[in-house]
């Protein structure tokens, strides 16, 4: 019983990353307008109209990699393509640049989705005056 489990373990490892079918090598060498045919609708379409967009920043954010300079973005809505697998990419949420590695899993979405607008809200104590109990307390 064992045995097979360990086996059944070692198979999930050794598998490698596919996406429809394809590896990421194979991702890799097609272009832009060529992707977009693995991909759903509503990305499909958003790759293919602005396949110019998509293509100018994998070149300018290779550029930056070569420099070992961070590659910041503003452009939330750019379609996640195989080129960018394995860059880091600082995205902006609104107030600070998030960090994000790109991975295999991350392709056909878009950027803005791993980088969080709303933070979580910390609740602490009530303030002076919040509650009846509170209201006649001094300020300081």
């Amino acid at each position: 019983m064992k045995n097979t489990e360990d086996r059944d373990m070692a198979e999930i490892k050794k598998k490698e990353f596919t996406y429809r079918g394809k590896t990421l090598e194979e991702l890799k060498k097609l272009d832009v307008r060529e992707f977009a045919k693995y991909l759903k609708s509503s990305a499909r379409r958003t790759a293919l109209r602005r396949f110019q967009e998509i293509e100018d920043f994998v070149s300018r954010a290779k550029v930056k990699v070569n420099k070992n300079k961070p590659v910041r973005t503003h452009e939330r809505s750019l379609i996640i393509v195989p080129e960018m697998v394995g860059m880091k990419i600082n995205i902006h949420d609104g107030k600070s640049f998030v960090p994000t590695i790109v991975t295999g899993e991350m392709l056909g979405h878009r950027l803005g989705e791993f980088a969080i607008t709303r933070g979580k809200v910390k609740h602490s104590k009530a303030g002076i005056g919040a509650t009846k109990g509170s209201k006649f307390k001094a300020k300081k």
